[in-house]
């Protein structure tokens, strides 16, 4: 008999506001912007998309569409969002190990 699995979503993982902070926070510890904006999709998600499409002005599908794997957000969206979920984008000085 062949095994079922269920489809993961870290979205269903995501409760706190602690969760997030920290999911949001490994996903930028590379640089990757495709992965960043695949993770703040993915909070997004986890949120309420249909709210932060008012809270944004922008459309659930252009979010859905611009932090999805093959999306490609404009840096104003991608700001747009994260201050809309409740976070700053914010750059410091990288720390070299």
């Amino acid at each position: 008999m062949a095994e079922t699995f269920s489809r993961y979503d870290a979205a269903d993982y995501l409760k706190t506001d602690e969760d997030i902070t920290a999911y949001l926070a490994a996903s930028a510890e590379d640089g990757d912007p495709a992965a960043m904006a695949v993770a703040l999709g993915t909070v997004a998600r986890a949120r309420n998309v249909t709210q932060l499409a008012r809270d944004t002005g922008l459309t659930r599908e252009g979010i859905y569409k611009a932090l999805s794997p093959d999306g490609n957000p404009a840096f104003a969206t991608v700001v747009k969002v994260a201050r809309a979920m409740g976070f700053d984008v914010t750059f410091r000085p990288r720390v070299e190990s």
